[in-house]
């Protein structure tokens, strides 16, 4: 039976649920069973949720609010969405406690180190000295550049190289790294571009957008085949 994959969406001011295809068919591609988990400030129901799914995709959007990491807002920060901040920071401890494996694909993955007690640089250009385009003008489906992958990490011993390619769409980045994260890839300048969950619970974040190289990199889509035999065997 195929494990079901809970997926967070975009959240807009109005409580609008939106969500990228490219999201449900990287999981539905690799045999997982792609639902939307749409907001709710009920506590009751966002238990609920962890209770029934077997696994979980923290996805893509917007920035997340500087005040969830104490501090105040920067000019450059762009734009926020404050319920799906609220919303995703309560989901969040709910599933790490049920202990499901757990994908964290951009502002997921910076969502996950916030909620660990990490920090975010609020605006690559202004905050760190780079010569890549870290939110790249090419397709969404193209790769613009290269990772350094880390030995002995999962995602090495996943795609055994110590380079892929990436796509990016992020002008926020993982700065101080949360409680029981690691890094297991960076850019070549520096900035972090994928962790992994230090204890005993399935838990990788990526800053890249996997789920639209999925079907054209190999690499990529092992990410999501990787993640969903995770959930198979919870």
């Amino acid at each position: 039976m195929a494990p079901i994959i809970g997926l967070t969406p975009i959240v807009d001011d109005e409580k609008k649920n939106a969500l990228y295809s490219t999201y449900v068919d990287a999981i539905n591609d690799a045999g997982g069973l792609a639902i939307i988990l749409p907001y709710t400030d009920n506590e009751s129901v966002l238990r609920k949720y962890a209770e029934l799914c077997d696994g979980f995709l923290f996805t893509g959007g917007a920035d997340i609010d500087p005040k969830e990491y104490g501090e105040d807002i920067l000019p450059e920060c762009g734009e926020i969405q404050q319920y799906r901040d609220e919303y995703e920071l309560r989901l969040l401890p709910l599933v790490l406690k049920e202990k499901k494996p757990s994908m964290f694909i951009c502002r997921g993955a910076q969502v996950l180190n916030v909620g660990l007690g990490g920090t975010l640089y609020q605006d690559i250009g202004t905050q760190y000295k780079t010569d890549i385009q870290h939110s790249q003008k090419e397709p969404k489906s193209a790769p613009s550049h290269e990772v350094n992958v880390i030995s002995e990490t999962p995602l090495y011993s996943l795609v055994g190289k110590t380079r892929m390619t990436a796509n990016s769409f992020h002008h926020q980045a993982v700065k101080d790294v949360g409680v029981g994260l690691a890094v297991m890839a960076r850019a070549y300048d520096g900035i972090i571009e994928a962790l992994y969950g230090t204890g005993d619970t399935y838990i990788r974040a990526y800053q890249w957008h996997p789920e639209r190289l999925a079907r054209l990199s190999r690499d990529n889509d092992a990410l999501f085949v990787d993640f969903i035999k995770a959930a198979k065997k919870n």
